[in-house]
């Protein structure tokens, strides 16, 4: 772990679980990082390490941003990925949380280095989260699919079996480098729509909110998120009746998750070029304010 900087002496924790989140690739309308986000703000935390990200990242595609401090120097702030110690009061157990944002280099290394802190650490599971853009429909219950290491951990989740096969992410590399330490993890992932990907998707976040309380015994405060789910349903149900194409989409998609089958020879747009037209009127309501 020759690049992990400790911030303090690892405490003691008790049973704690691993839970990862990754900005970027991993994280569609935000609702991965958000869910962690919202557990961070909810239990008494402390860093206890950062990976220095010289050896993961090119700072051509991850370009580090300057920010003022208090007395007004300039300051770097370069991509992080930082562990963080979580406890919860009345809870039986600690979490160990990666606040992180997807590498561009050395994913195997990188992967490694995680899997050597959850050991150092006696993490008992590792969950990582992740959010994806598919056909699904604002107005129906979020789909979150998985994996598990655990058989018995996929049927105490009631998880719906992902299906995926095409490119991965640092989600997969890491669940994957698990199982072959012989680490428990669990992969969840929140379906969120396509044709308003570009917008933060609280309700998604609360989803995977929901389902990762589950697997930790942990409860983060969800009444934000829950707050911000309706709110999100109202401003993106007044857009989609103000569509006629995008309400046709949202109605087909909507049909096609109750019955849980597609409808082939349907004549309707391209999903792609609705979801282009939908953001670019979400954009103009937001400037019209």
């Amino acid at each position: 772990m020759d690049h992990l900087r400790w911030e303090m002496n690892p405490p003691k924790l008790r049973n704690p679980i691993l839970v990862c989140a990754f900005r970027g690739w991993n994280d569609a309308a935000s609702a991965a990082s958000s869910a962690l986000e919202t557990l961070c703000d909810s239990l008494e935390v402390d860093v206890l390490a950062e990976i220095d990200p010289e050896e993961y990242f090119d700072f051509q595609a991850n370009r580090p941003t300057i920010s003022f401090t208090d007395s007004r120097h300039r300051r770097i702030e370069w991509p992080r990925n930082t562990f963080i110690a979580a406890r919860a009061q009345g809870a039986e157990r600690d979490l160990v949380l990666l606040d992180g944002t997807e590498p561009n280099l050395k994913w195997r290394t990188y992967s490694e280095t995680v899997v050597k802190v959850a050991e150092f650490l006696k993490v008992d599971k590792v969950v990582v989260l992740g959010s994806l853009i598919a056909e699904v429909a604002h107005t129906l219950p979020v789909p979150i699919t998985g994996l598990a290491t655990d058989e018995a951990m996929v049927k105490q989740l009631d998880l719906e079996r992902s299906n995926y096969e095409g490119p991965t992410g640092i989600v997969g590399v890491i669940h994957d480098r698990c199982r072959a330490a012989g680490l428990p993890s669990a992969s969840l992932w929140a379906a969120v729509p396509h044709y308003v990907a570009a917008v933060p998707n609280p309700k998604a976040a609360l989803a995977l909110s929901e389902r990762l309380e589950r697997i930790t015994g942990v409860a983060a405060d969800i009444s934000g998120l829950e707050d911000e789910t309706v709110a999100y349903e109202e401003q993106i149900g007044r857009a989609v009746s103000a569509d006629p194409e995008v309400e046709e989409l949202v109605s087909r998609i909507e049909g096609e998750q109750r019955e849980r089958h597609s409808s082939d020879g349907v004549d309707v747009p391209s999903g792609d070029s609705i979801a282009m037209e939908f953001q670019r009127f979400l954009k103009q309501q937001d400037r019209d304010k």
